[in-house]
């Protein structure tokens, strides 16, 4: 594969599969590194340690969530810039923005350690489990430096069309989880899979941060630190970030709800989000791959190429999460027993997709929707879309459906719901823009 594309003159087929399939690959890796934790987790220490598990995975949802929506939001401007060829701005942009990670990853890394007991009393952690997930984060958080960074990375090389490094490297990170897991568990316990996490990646940020160097596609000078970069990418990062810490934030709450009905139901959560990676990472490949394809597009004022990748991403990701929806909700008890050998638990994991089934085709046709009004400059639409289907509509219904009889399932409901609210409430605001754009 070329280590660049220019999507406003690629066949549109054969550009979106040329950026789709690596960003997939490389999520499918990155959810197989996270199952590693989960499943060695599950089968080596019990029921208490996956709990705590899920009871940690909020705040590193929201922490993973805020790095993937600032390099979602630099590449925004950046792909733009690529598209119109101007080397200028891109020094500028790659030269502001490394100063800006830096300074996240200082300020959020040192927050986090210092807060990380009152984030758990604050989802309602049950008392016999919080140190158990406490130390597991004390541990983690030391990785975010590592873990921003590679997001930082991959977003430089997805502006130029580069996907498939990201899958190079997740790929090693993936392999030597899977080995550095059961020994670092067996050597230290539950802490153990903290700290493979830590080693894989760092390494895992090192690859990219040496390909880039060698492709000489970084460029980094004091004087092209400016403050109008620093206002453009802010100004398309803030709602990037907020867009994609919104379903984290709601997976906090929805957590901190399924508490309340026991330790178990808080395992069967915690296996459900991780099965649910499998249906969500198509729609987030390509999210991301939009952004690009459709920020080069309009950076070219190609905006008709841009509607021909969109059609095409609505096709081809139905079809597919269709399929996938499927064979998860047919498997769901059996999966779910790869984690935790509990009847109960499995019996929660299969009420759970059997409830949400079609709201996983709903999340593709939001996210492919998503991608293009990113690409088109505009990721405060999304943002302001997420919080209306996330905070207005799936928390409060979550918290009054759970207060009803359907108790437990009143959670799940609400979550189907909210899907079908976000993939209609996309379309609309998309055309809306979209006629607000080809009139201009």
């Amino acid at each position: 594969m070329k280590s660049s594309i220019c999507f406003s003159e690629e066949k549109t087929t054969d550009g979106l599969l040329k950026m789709t399939l690596p960003l997939l690959a490389a999520l499918v890796l990155n959810m197989a590194y996270n199952l590693v934790d989960s499943l060695w987790v599950g089968n080596l220490l019990g029921e208490n340690a996956m709990a705590a598990l899920t009871s940690s995975m909020p705040l590193i949802l929201i922490l993973t969530a805020v790095g993937m929506g600032a390099a979602n939001g630099l590449s925004i401007p950046l792909s733009q810039a690529v598209g119109a060829k101007n080397g200028k701005k891109v020094t500028q942009l790659l030269s502001t923005s490394l100063v800006g990670v830096a300074i996240l990853c200082i300020v959020l890394t040192a927050g986090c350690e210092a807060s990380a007991n009152a984030i758990l009393n604050l989802l309602h952690t049950p008392v016999e489990i919080v140190p158990m997930a406490e130390s597991y984060l004390k541990i983690y958080l030391l990785g975010i430096p590592s873990v921003y960074f590679y997001l930082y990375f991959t977003a430089i090389l997805r502006s130029w069309g580069n996907s498939m490094m990201q899958a190079v490297s997740i790929l090693f990170c993936t392999v030597l989880n899977v080995v550095l897991d059961p020994l670092m568990i067996g050597r230290f316990g539950f802490s153990g899979a903290a700290a493979a996490t830590l080693v894989s990646q760092t390494l895992s940020a090192l690859i990219l941060f040496c390909y880039i160097l060698r492709k000489k596609l970084f460029r980094f000078h004091c004087s092209a630190v400016c403050a109008e970069q620093w206002k453009q990418i802010l100004w398309k990062a803030l709602p990037s970030a907020v867009q994609q810490s919104i379903p984290a934030l709601s997976t906090g709450v929805l957590t901190s709800i399924v508490s309340g009905f026991g330790i178990s139901a808080v395992a069967a959560y915690g296996i459900t989000g991780k099965l649910e990676t499998i249906l969500f990472y198509p729609a987030m490949a390509l999210n991301m791959a939009l952004t690009t394809i459709a920020g080069q597009c309009f950076g070219a004022g190609r905006a008709d190429r841009a509607a021909d990748y969109l059609k095409r991403a609505l096709l081809y990701g139905g079809v597919l999460m269709l399929m996938l929806t499927v064979a998860v909700t047919q498997f769901a008890g059996t999966l779910s027993g790869l984690f935790l050998n509990s009847r109960p638990v499995a019996q929660i994991v299969v009420w759970y997709f059997s409830v949400i089934f079609a709201g996983y085709v709903f999340n593709t046709v939001t996210n492919c929707f998503l991608g293009v009004m990113n690409g088109m400059g505009k990721p405060g639409m999304g943002m302001a879309l997420m919080i209306f289907y996330y905070i207005v509509i799936r928390i409060p219904l979550s918290f009054t459906l759970s207060a009803t009889p359907l108790a437990l399932g009143g959670v799940w409901w609400a979550v189907l719901i909210s899907h079908a609210v976000a993939a209609g409430s996309a379309a609309v605001l998309f055309w809306i823009l979209w006629a607000k754009q080809t009139k201009s």
